[in-house]
């Protein structure tokens, strides 16, 4: 059992389930007592039997009946209470543990770009796999062995005691050297978990970002390389775990050593009473039988204790490092916000501002900027100029100051950000799919889409004979992250992904840079007849994506540098005059038109 903020609810959710599943356990600990004192009154029998005692039990064929029939009501109880309990509580562990990664994964949408430039993938998968499996043993084999530890060890020293309180003592006063003896090892153990959790953590980040840049491993011929920095860190890992595994197996045979030397003093002692007698009374054979048998079922009890330490040091751990990616600050929340019906597509930055949150330069300086409902602006500049920060502000993934960005003349900040993304058709610069089929992913938008629609946003992208070419066609799974396509088709995939949403403001991040230029021609004449009357945003590097736009915004370290339509700024603007002499030469060189 384990105990803290974000679990503890849990208890009260399931509390049936542990009700009766705790009503099933109490039930199989007191009724698997009785069978010792059945054995020992049979043991018994057969003595007095040997003995040719006429009122042995072997003479008496009821009283036989009665014994085998007590035996078999109790191994039906039994059968019945362990399926029972079993189903309850580790079923309920099961249950925890899903509903606990479900908060997990919602509390992971939530939170802002700037967490994750700080996290690694594999550090976050080992939280829902390795530590969420930890805290579901506690759930479930952690309460078993709680309630056996309380209960079953009281009923059993009870009966213990109460068949011969001298031998009692002689086997607990060494049982004390188990508590003892995981005390220590836990403490030690709980160390020895979280290092080889960091372990696992840097294993699994390793191994998914080759999987992610294996493409890249390749064209620099740089397997070897890989492969040995891979030994480096499995090796690692293996120290790590074997480190572990070598004080739990000394704790188990700690644990052995003692239990055993408490068993071959009990059958000595046990031995001298039946011989001498005890307390002058006669001690039979079953009932040192009887009390073995006790002496047995309270052993898991102790042991029980043992490893409840050793599995709430691990538990702990793993919960602290849920705790804090759970407790983790969500940054883009609503305040003060206003409903708004319907977002149309005007968009105003006014003298914005803005430094990442771990940054310390600014990457916008001063941007002031008014494009109105209906118009196809592109915003082009260098690399790192600042262009897909306006994207990322836009979208509401960054918190920014008040009145500096204006949707419909009212401040970003005060529209609840799930409009403001509604409202916003997007496609990014790494033309992000899913592994999934090429429809799911062009009508990701929604929860289901008709099959003419997806075919048109398809044509709309150009991409739709590219498409009928797979022989899945639009059944096609793309693999992960669209590794199967090439990196046009993602791209007009992606396109067609936004395309299908139709929003008031649909935005591109340098998105046709993967096609040819006919394709880019095809896609942005699709664009003009089809968003007559909203606003479009085209983030670009080539100079010939932007030319026939109705607005054109330069941009140069952050700032903006000119603003105007493609004839005005090659007379205004000689960064932007500078750009379209050298594309203009490179296209001359290749053979082609700018």
């Amino acid at each position: 059992m384990i105990f803290g903020k974000n679990v503890n609810r849990y208890y009260g959710k399931y509390f049936l389930f542990f009700l009766f599943g705790l009503l099933a356990l109490l039930a199989v600990n007191w009724f698997q007592l009785e069978i010792p004192r059945i054995c020992g009154e049979i043991l018994d029998g057969i003595g007095d039997s040997a003995q040719g005692n006429p009122d042995s039990l072997f003479n008496n064929p009821d009283g036989i009946k009665k014994l085998m029939i007590e035996l078999a009501v109790i191994a039906g109880i039994m059968f019945v209470g362990r399926f029972t309990w079993r189903y309850c509580i580790f079923g309920v562990a099961a249950r925890i543990e899903a509903d606990i990664r479900k908060q997990m994964f919602s509390h992971s949408l939530k939170l802002s770009n700037a967490y994750y430039k700080h996290h690694k993938t594999g550090a976050l998968m080992a939280l829902f796999t390795n530590d969420l499996q930890v805290i579901k043993q506690s759930f479930g084999s952690g309460t078993v062995m709680a309630i056996d530890a309380v209960f079953l060890g009281s009923f059993a020293l009870y009966r213990m005691f109460s068949t011969n309180w001298i031998l009692s003592c002689f086997s607990i006063l060494p049982m004390s050297l188990i508590a003892l003896i995981s005390v220590i090892m836990g403490r030690i153990m709980k160390q020895k978990f979280k290092v080889r959790q960091e372990a696992y953590e840097a294993l699994s980040d390793f191994t998914q970002e080759n999987f992610s840049g294996l493409a890249v491993v390749k064209a620099f011929v740089k397997e070897l390389h890989e492969i040995r920095h891979f030994d480096k860190i499995n090796e690692e890992n293996r120290k790590k775990n074997i480190d572990f595994v070598k004080f739990a197996t000394l704790l188990n045979v700690l644990l052995t050593v003692v239990i055993s030397s408490i068993f071959a003093l009990l059958f000595a002692g046990g031995a001298y009473f039946v011989i001498n007698g005890f307390m002058g009374e006669e001690f039979t054979v079953g009932q040192m039988w009887e009390f073995v048998g006790y002496f047995d079922a309270v052993v898991w009890p102790f042991m029980a204790v043992a490893q409840l330490i050793n599995m709430r040091a691990q538990a702990t751990a793993s919960l602290k490092r849920v705790d804090e990616f759970l407790n983790e600050k969500i940054d883009i929340v609503d305040e003060n916000v206003t409903e708004v019906e319907q977002i149309r597509g005007k968009i105003e930055f006014r003298n914005l501002n803005f430094q990442y949150p771990d940054g310390s330069n600014a990457v916008l300086s001063d941007i002031s900027l008014t494009i109105p409902e209906g118009t196809m602006v592109g915003i082009i500049g260098k690399t790192g100029c600042g262009k897909t920060t306006i994207v990322d502000l836009l979208l509401r993934t960054y918190n920014l100051e008040e009145n500096q960005i204006f949707l419909d003349d009212q401040d970003i900040m005060h529209i609840p950000y799930r409009k403001v993304r509604e409202s916003i058709g997007y496609v990014p610069q790494d033309n992000f799919l899913f592994s999934d089929t090429v429809a799911n992913n062009i009508a990701f938008a929604y929860e289901s889409m008709d099959e003419e629609t997806i075919v048109w946003a398809a044509k709309f992208a150009d991409v739709h004979s590219n498409i009928e070419e797979f022989k899945e066609k639009y059944d096609t799974i793309v693999g992960e992250r669209g590794v199967t396509l090439s990196g046009g088709q993602k791209q007009r995939v992606s396109i067609a992904r936004a395309i299908i949403k139709n929003p008031p403001i649909l935005i591109f991040d340098d998105s046709v840079s993967a096609v040819d230029t006919k394709t880019e021609e095809t896609i942005l004449s699709n664009l003009r007849k089809l968003r007559e009357g909203k606003t479009t945003l085209m983030i670009a590097h080539r100079i010939s994506t932007v030319k026939s736009l109705d607005l054109i915004v330069v941009m140069d370290e952050g700032k903006i540098v000119g603003v105007g339509t493609h004839d005005e700024l090659l007379e205004s603007c000689p960064l932007y005059a500078e750009m379209v002499h050298l594309q203009s030469l490179e296209a001359a060189i290749d053979g082609g038109d700018f």
